[in-house]
């Protein structure tokens, strides 16, 4: 299974969007032995750990520990990139796939995230691929307010040196509506849904030149449309993956230690077999007719709907307004590979699952 690995609640950043900044205490950092972890994780058959935090490149050190410690683990991870070139090269390259932080052009990386992160970022991502890294590097975007997503993605996907294999973003929308937008609706009709509408279309003309770009909440929606392939929650949670916290719980999250419906077990006391499949959504997305293709979107959305009924209606329509998108041009797609401009094979996207929720 899939095991979100919480190694400090710290971060050495404090983005306008999150929830999160600099915490101190005991209670940001690991609780448990590693010999703990390795007890609970050896009654597993197949052991992936994404590395998360906080910021998890503040303890690099407990980084390599664990690579050494558990050497044929898979493992991946989500960083802000600031300390991304003081990992040992070694390790950095044992890395399957690697989320960096980033969102968008400068000014508006560095209007989210704090003056010159943008070019710390791309800095360190040319650092990987200096050191030879094969690795997935995905651009992962924080989106909001202040976000034009078809600029943002388009800007991202453009970069060389470095070069993003793969663009992956998530709306700001879990936490307050009210602290975090000035006019959600506005946003949605003028400039997220017209974005997305501009992104598919430029998406599908590149495959008639063969080319699938890597627009990852467009890939595996269109396999599942392709294949007829249904998708339960497609992040995983409460299904196969799981976040174990700084003291040990195991929550279907990593975004919501606090909430109690979210602990469902303990690394001293769980057996990892019997943890699969412990939580899925509840109405009204199993009867929704994009049920199969969108998974349920959150699981944490779904279960506590901090926006209201209303507010969590507003965020289901943009991703019918995706799905709907994608599914007019599926006819398109399929001459593409019925002419061998492209192959189903392109579409299959995450190999494993890499921390890419899907669904925005």
């Amino acid at each position: 299974m899939n095991y979100h690995l919480v190694l400090t609640k710290r971060c050495n950043l404090n983005c306008k969007y999150c929830h999160g900044g600099e915490e101190t205490g005991p209670d940001t950092e690991i609780q448990y032995s590693l010999d703990d972890l390795a007890a609970f994780l050896n009654k597993d058959d197949e052991i992936q750990l994404m590395l998360y935090g906080g910021e998890p490149t503040l303890r690099i050190p407990l980084i390599v520990e664990l690579m050494d410690k558990f050497p044929q683990a898979r493992f991946m991870l989500q960083t802000n990139a600031l300390l991304l070139n003081k990992i040992p090269e070694e390790y950095a390259k044992r890395f399957h796939s690697i989320l960096i932080s980033i969102d968008g052009p400068e000014m508006v990386t560095d209007g989210y995230r704090s003056k010159g992160v943008y070019q710390r970022v791309l800095e360190n991502a040319r650092w990987l691929e200096r050191i030879g890294f094969k690795g997935d590097i995905v651009a992962r975007m924080a989106v909001s307010q202040e976000s034009d997503i078809y600029r943002d993605v388009t800007h991202l996907l453009n970069l060389r040196e470095p070069t993003f294999k793969h663009v992956h973003w998530q709306l700001n929308v879990i936490w307050d509506a009210e602290g975090n937008w000035q006019d959600f609706d506005k946003w949605v009709e003028e400039s997220y849904n017209p974005g997305i509408s501009q992104l598919v279309e430029e998406w599908v003309d590149k495959m008639e030149q063969g080319v699938v770009e890597g627009i990852v909440p467009f890939i595996p929606l269109v396999f599942t449309m392709l294949t007829g392939e249904a998708s339960t929650m497609r992040c995983g949670a409460g299904i196969d993956t799981f976040a174990i916290h700084v003291n040990g719980s195991i929550g279907v999250c990593p975004i919501s230690p606090d909430w109690e419906f979210s602990i469902v077990g303990d690394i001293l006391t769980s057996d990892p077999k019997k943890l699969r499949n412990i939580m899925s959504v509840e109405e009204p997305c199993p009867s929704c007719e994009e049920y199969g293709v969108c998974g349920g979107r959150c699981l944490f959305t779904n279960k506590q709907r901090l926006w209201g009924e209303v507010g969590y209606n507003k965020v289901c329509n943009t991703v019918k307004h995706l799905t709907s998108t994608l599914r007019k041009q599926i006819p398109r797609i399929e001459k593409f590979i019925e002419d061998g401009l492209i192959s189903l094979e392109d579409f299959k996207y995450p190999e494993y699952n890499n921390g890419c929720e899907i669904i925005p």
